[in-house]
């Protein structure tokens, strides 16, 4: 029995022997791919990355050659560093500090050591390269700015962050991804699909010709081109109005919602975040928390909208009912209402304003007025604050516009809900919040909500989601960019709207009258927002925001815009001269008011930035301007 064991457990064992043979020999061909795998190298073919141009077919982003030396860690044999650093023009700790990166994120895949060396750096590293093993350079493209505008815009490129290269299959470390702006919006579209091609190698590692005649390479495919909808010439007069200014430009054309201009200053050249010193750069403005070059203030800025938010009360209260265009409201310096404190107003006392010339004097009488009849005509204050809100809302605020920008906020239209939250269910009234008929209290919007409302105004009554894609390659445009978007307001209501608007520029005694373009019919509202700030610790009122929208011409319009200069006091001392020039360059292509020009391209607001550091107040001409 004992001898009839032994033999079954031999004859097992062998079987187990002969059936491990052979899956090795026959199935299991790993240690063949191993063994190959000594014999070639396994390299990413990079594709070129999309091209983009404007909207009339300039090019603002191509490609130009970079080179990348890799590392395979468990390639690597004991080498020279102090040689290999200074052909880099590395210092040795950053070299060991790249080595064990490298190892850390896998020991047979390829990781950067440095990225995008220059052509004289690559030209004396190639010549070199055999003798540090398991090191090659990998040639790819890096983006090649051909304009020095629009940084917010076309955005930038990076190396990809562990979490994304474990996140996204399709990328590995050391490469590069669209990190802001178009570049990260189309990311997928701009960056194309890897290829691989496999290189010969002899047995002193040697590059010696393309493994098994290419038959296992494959192809990359480029990245497709994207045409976008700004204006290159309009965002270039636009950043150059806002030098040693902040605050943000937004243009769109109402027939189609494309963003013509997408300014935000103080902005940078997006060809500092290309090449070597991209990191260098990079930190420097990441670290300006005061001019925030990187803060994209057009779509991300949230403000108190000042007195364009009038044109929205005006026409809410013309939906509801409670006024129409010869509904007076007599204004003694602002609205008396209860034991309340004046809600202040510019107007001459005594005045008594219709519909048309409350929004050209931008009375506050009037829309606090309008406003308190709006919430009043309801049961409660709080019913008519969520019909007021939905009204609001309709134009595209208080969202974040689904549109196709890398970055934004939504801004604050605040509704019944959000009340309840402060005062409980059923116990606000509408008085409490009679600053949001002005656009003060707890409404906040940013600039490309404004331009967008303005838009729809123009359109007298939908718009189009504001989109920086124009037409990509081979593709047809998301449809959420062509739907028309309709707001809760009759159409009818917004011709007494729109010509207030006009006369806003029209009219003596308009808040835009001395903005004015001969032969432009313009429609615009001035605003004058109020901002709060810490100075040493105590809050303290600055200087006001100065704001204007408008569209043009007035009939069948062609361009709305939204300019809002941060404390540049009154709204028609900056804002309302800049859209009167931006919309007469686009429509006209040249500038008739030369010494408004000089003007705005010379002025300054560095001073009053400064004085909020230093904590002393800085006195600027406070007069009205006319």
């Amino acid at each position: 029995m004992r001898n009839a064991l032994l033999y079954i457990l031999v004859i097992i064992t062998g079987l187990l022997f002969i059936g491990r043979l052979f899956y090795l020999q026959v199935y299991d061909d790993s240690f063949k791919h191993q063994s190959e795998s000594n014999a070639y190298k396994r390299m990413r073919v990079y594709p070129e990355r999309g091209h983009i141009y404007d909207r009339n077919q300039q090019l603002l982003v191509a490609n130009q050659p970079s080179y990348d030396l890799m590392v395979i860690p468990r390639k690597v044999k004991p080498f020279d560093t102090l040689q290999l650093c200074d052909l880099l023009t590395i210092d040795k700790e950053k070299l060991i500090k790249q080595l064990n990166k490298a190892r850390r994120y896998s020991p047979r895949l390829p990781s950067p050591v440095v990225a995008q060396m220059s052509k004289i750096e690559y030209a004396s590293l190639q010549e070199k390269i055999r003798k540090f093993k398991g090191f090659y350079i990998q040639k790819r493209s890096a983006r090649d700015y051909q304009t020095s505008i629009g940084a917010n815009v076309l955005g930038y490129i990076a190396e990809v962050t562990p979490q994304k290269v474990k996140n996204n299959p399709y990328y590995q470390s050391g490469d590069l991804y669209g990190k802001s702006g178009v570049e990260k919006s189309y990311e997928k579209i701009l960056r194309g699909n890897k290829g691989v091609k496999y290189i010969q190698k002899d047995k002193f590692n040697r590059d010696i010709g393309s493994y098994k005649n290419g038959t296992l390479d494959t192809l990359p495919q480029n990245g497709k081109d994207i045409t976008i909808t700004i204006d290159a010439v309009l965002q270039q007069y636009g950043e150059e109005l806002m030098v040693n200014k902040r605050g943000g430009i937004i243009a769109i054309e109402p027939s189609s919602g494309e963003i013509l201009s997408l300014v935000s200053a103080p902005s940078y050249n997006p060809s500092l975040l290309v090449g070597r010193q991209r990191s260098k750069n990079f930190t420097k403005l990441y670290l300006d928390s005061i001019a925030k070059p990187l803060y994209d203030r057009g779509v991300q800025g949230e403000y108190p909208p000042g007195s364009p938010f009038k044109l929205l009360n005006a026409l809410i209260g013309l939906e509801e009912g409670v006024i129409d265009e010869s509904t007076r409201v007599t204004c003694r310096h602002g609205l008396h209402y209860g034991a309340k404190k004046p809600f202040g107003c510019h107007c001459n006392f005594g005045i008594s304003n219709d519909l048309n010339k409350a929004i050209f004097a931008s009375c506050n009488a009037y829309f606090g007025k309008t406003y308190l009849k709006i919430l009043d005509k309801y049961p409660t204050a709080t019913i008519g604050l969520k019909h007021w809100s939905d009204h609001a809302k309709s134009f595209g605020l208080g969202n974040y516009l689904d549109n196709d920008l890398s970055v934004g906020n939504k801004g604050r239209i605040p509704d019944d809900k959000y009340y309840n939250s402060w005062y409980g269910k059923n116990k606000v009234y509408s008085t409490f919040t009679i600053s949001n008929s002005i656009g003060q209290g707890e409404v906040l919007t940013t600039p490309i909500q404004l331009a967008n409302m303005t838009a729809a105004i123009a359109n007298r009554g939908f718009y189009y989601t504001p989109h920086i894609v124009k037409n990509i390659k081979g593709d047809t445009l998301p449809k959420k960019f062509t739907t028309k978007r309709v707001t809760t307001i009759s159409p009818e209501h917004f011709e007494p709207v729109i010509q207030g608007m006009y006369d806003v520029y029209e009219k003596n005694g308009g808040t835009g009258y001395y903005a004015r373009v001969n032969g432009i019919e313009i429609c615009g509202k001035t605003g004058t927002s109020e901002v709060y700030g810490k100075i040493d610790g105590v809050r303290t009122q600055l200087d006001d925001h100065s704001i204007f929208v408008a569209f043009a011409p007035k009939d069948n319009p062609k361009i709305a815009i939204a300019v809002f200069v941060e404390h540049g006091f009154w709204g028609s001392r900056w804002a309302a001269p800049m859209a009167s020039l931006m919309i007469e360059k686009y429509l006209k292509g040249t500038i008739s008011r030369k010494d408004l020009e000089v003007k705005m391209l010379n002025g300054s607001l560095e001073n009053v930035y400064d004085s909020y550091i230093s904590g002393e107040p800085f006195e600027i001409n406070r007069k009205r301007p006319r």
